[in-house]
């Protein structure tokens, strides 16, 4: 039981799905590279940490109140569950005559960004179980 507490634990949760988002935004961002030549392509994008705000609650408004069910035989508040990085496509640009929207220094710059996020997350979950497995094997000889 107490293993799978660790294991379930937010740190965890929350590390895993942004790495999880930070794999599929290179995968999309790599796929819009390879096709900056292509006519008519249109670039896509990865949306996960909005997304993520909205499911921890984290808005602009700090006076919004939140639901709390204060009994078991309440109706259940309606949250939504753990949100998943959204692929999105946009159609609103051109940036050539062939109609690709694809900007070679944009999608470099994203994927250098891209890559700095999931290093910071590697680090952090890393870090983490590093500090569980101590606190673990602290107390025996």
């Amino acid at each position: 039981m107490f293993l799978d507490q660790i294991m379930n634990a937010p740190t965890i949760n929350y590390t895993s799905r942004g790495m999880s988002a930070a794999s599929l935004r290179h995968e999309v961002i790599s796929n819009n590279i390879a096709n900056v030549n292509t006519p008519n392509f249109k670039r896509s994008g990865v949306i996960f940490e909005d997304l993520l705000a909205k499911e921890l609650q984290i808005d602009e408004n700090p006076r919004q109140l939140k639901l709390v069910r204060t009994h078991d035989m309440h109706l259940p508040v309606g949250l939504p569950g753990p949100v998943s990085p959204k692929i999105e496509r946009e159609d609103t640009t051109t940036m050539r005559v062939d109609n690709n929207n694809v900007d070679i220094d944009r999608e470099m710059a994203g994927l250098a960004k891209n890559q700095l996020y999931y290093n910071s997350l590697a680090t952090s979950l890393g870090s983490y179980i590093s500090r569980m497995k101590n606190a673990i094997t602290s107390g025996q000889s």
